[in-house]
């Protein structure tokens, strides 16, 4: 039975786990791959598992296959952890997504900004209001890309939408993310959404939760960040930023779609499942994949 919405939101604490969605080399769903990969983060305690999603190719996938995502999320996921779908697209899309994977068995709702980059305040409320009012699940909001809202807008959709739980930030503008929060104060849940390498400035503004994509390679040092964050354990936070996030992070930041590429190639290298990335992003090149392996050996001591 899925999560009521305010017991969901009690869940968001930690770290978040956004898994890829595996291809096979034809480019069609590896959905035993997927299983593998499920199984091997089920065994640490993320706070919830986000499939799919931006770093799943949400993009990419047909209804159809999206579904079948979830459906495999959910049987292998099997009540252990809360798990959430994105969806977005346009609005007769999103509410379809949220229909069907709400009868799949999902915790919680992730909504991306809609297709239109020059929507009006009140049109995005509308949006968003028909996506909350799709199922009774907990929503989140995702803000990004053209998505930067003012602290009164925020304050404005949390009261129109009742089963809006949580805000998951994705701008990394952290003077207008601290303006929203206290504007809004605990009437949502607040999750750094922009990299695992922005936790010591989210947790600095007294956010607990933030979404990982490393958590796909190495959950421990996932988890581990998290837990210097909050117990202020600065010197050991700053060594892991500086020895294996950052570096990282430098690397993905190379070409657009590389946060998804580069993890994908990281888990091939470790025996985990990831294959291609659909166009229109790009895989690695020999010579980085090269360079990537340099980065693992590094990486021994988290994985």
């Amino acid at each position: 039975m899925a999560l009521a919405a305010q017991e969901l939101r009690k869940k968001l604490t930690g770290a978040i786990s956004f898994p890829v969605t595996p291809f096979n080399k034809d480019l069609t769903l590896d959905l035993d791959g997927l299983r593998k990969n499920l199984r091997q983060l089920i065994q640490h305690p993320v706070a919830a598992v986000v499939a799919p999603a931006g770093t799943g190719e949400m993009f990419s996938l047909s209804p159809a296959e999206h579904l079948q995502v979830v459906k495999v999320t959910v049987e292998e996921v099997g009540g252990k952890l809360p798990v959430l779908t994105g969806v977005g697209f346009n609005q007769p899309i999103a509410v379809e997504l949220a229909k069907q994977s709400a009868a799949a068995g999902v915790d919680g709702i992730l909504c991306l900004p809609p297709y239109y980059p020059n929507a009006n305040d009140d049109g995005l409320i509308d949006y968003y209001a028909a996506v909350g009012s799709a199922t009774p699940l907990g929503l989140l909001v995702y803000s990004r890309d053209w998505l930067a809202p003012s602290p009164a807008w925020v304050e404005k959709l949390a009261a129109r939408v009742p089963t809006l739980v949580a805000w998951k930030d994705g701008q990394a503008n952290m003077r207008k993310l601290a303006a929203i929060m206290q504007r809004v104060g605990d009437r949502l849940q607040w999750i750094g959404g922009a990299g695992d390498d922005l936790v010591p400035a989210y947790y600095s503004l007294g956010i607990r939760c933030y979404t990982s994509s490393i958590a796909n390679v190495a959950p421990k040092l996932s988890l581990q960040l998290h837990d210097c964050a909050v117990s202020g354990d600065t010197a050991t936070l700053g060594r892991l930023m500086r020895d294996y996030v950052v570096p990282l992070y430098e690397f993905r930041d190379r070409r657009k779609g590389y946060e998804v590429s580069v993890m994908k190639e990281m888990m091939m290298l470790v025996g985990m499942a990831g294959g291609p990335v659909r166009p229109p992003l790009n895989n690695l090149k020999p010579e980085e994949i090269e360079e990537l392996k340099v980065i693992l050996q590094r990486w021994k001591p988290v994985l």
